[in-house]
């Protein structure tokens, strides 16, 4: 028997076989492929109901041109390419993945950071050139009993908070959109400002979104009011540090170095001068990629998606909770 009022759901990128069978198994949705990389998408969503995107932006123009469109999922956490405001006035929810990806950013945040505190990468390659004698330099730093600043204190900064708390580490959280006794509950101190407490802290870890409140929060004036000895680990939105700031601080030994996973431009020009740097860790914006996670967020893409035709979407999920109460 045919299904009637199929859904139409356009997947934009790369998905893993997770997601896409949770879609295709259903007799009552219809699953195209964009690529991402097509500049006339936004020419060929007249009949989508949903789209289920990786890394695209989606503008003002693209959500005018689906009138018949009534989610969008994210696939990930950030939501920086994505026009809320347009979504928002034609009351449609912008879903992303939730706890999904959380376990994984977590866990690189924390590679990054060790990797700086114990020069992993300058460790290899002494080892690898043969030089035994840099392990009299000193160079290492400890975790315990150190001070840990975690800006952001969401799905995955709760995570990097106890991660801290493992290594000995004395948290503490800069978060205005939290409570103050959930972040002590949660065994952190929590601190007012960003001033008062880069001073204090011998690592900084980022977990903010990227918008108008957080770009640029980490600048020249910031780096210098950190520590000498002091590290910058950044999983969240390049954007959220002023990079040519951060150069020149990691060049001039004003901190002690830095681990990043994103970065203002991606993918960064193969000249970006951090490259060039020893005090800095660098990769991918992987963060969240991983085998398991990617089957997590697949299956939490599929289901938003599903969930907005089915009346079940998972509200926790949505970024614009306020469609959900239009409704």
């Amino acid at each position: 028997m045919t299904a009637t009022n199929t859904k139409n759901v356009m997947v934009i990128g790369k998905i893993h076989p997770a997601g896409q069978d949770l879609l295709e198994a259903r007799a009552d949705v219809t699953v195209t492929h964009a690529s991402p990389d097509d500049p006339n998408l936004a020419d060929q969503v007249a009949d989508v109901d949903g789209i289920l995107l990786r890394i695209y932006p989606i503008d003002r123009r693209l959500i005018d041109n689906a009138p018949k469109l009534v989610i969008v999922a994210r696939h990930g956490v950030g939501y920086d390419t994505v026009d809320l405001d347009a979504l928002t006035a034609r009351g449609i929810p912008l879903a992303v993945v939730g706890e999904a990806n959380s376990p994984t950013v977590a866990e690189h945040a924390l590679y990054l950071l060790l990797t700086v505190a114990k020069q992993g990468a300058a460790y290899d390659r002494a080892m690898r050139d043969d030089d035994w004698a840099f392990r009299e330099t000193l160079a290492a730093t400890e975790l315990g009993a150190k001070t840990l600043l975690v800006i952001g204190f969401g799905r995955i900064g709760t995570r990097v908070a106890r991660l801290g708390q493992a290594f000995g580490m004395d948290v503490q959280v800069l978060d205005p959109y939290v409570a103050d006794d959930a972040i002590e509950a949660a065994g952190c101190t929590p601190v007012a400002a960003l001033g008062p407490a880069l001073p204090e802290a011998d690592f900084v870890t980022v977990h903010t979104p990227l918008n108008d409140e957080t770009r640029h929060m980490i600048g020249a004036a910031e780096l210098a009011a950190m520590k000498s000895s002091a590290a910058l680990v950044n999983t969240a939105r390049g954007g959220v540090i002023d990079e040519p700031a951060l150069l020149a601080a990691l060049r001039d030994g004003a901190i002690r170095g830095a681990g990043l996973d994103v970065f203002d431009r991606e993918p960064p020009d193969a000249d970006n001068p951090l490259f060039r740097l020893d005090n800095v860790v660098l990769s991918p914006h992987i963060a969240g990629i991983t085998a398991e996670c990617m089957v997590r967020m697949s299956r939490t893409c599929a289901e938003n998606v599903l969930g907005a035709f089915d009346g079940t979407l998972n509200p926790d999920n949505v970024v614009n909770k306020e469609v959900l109460t239009a409704r």
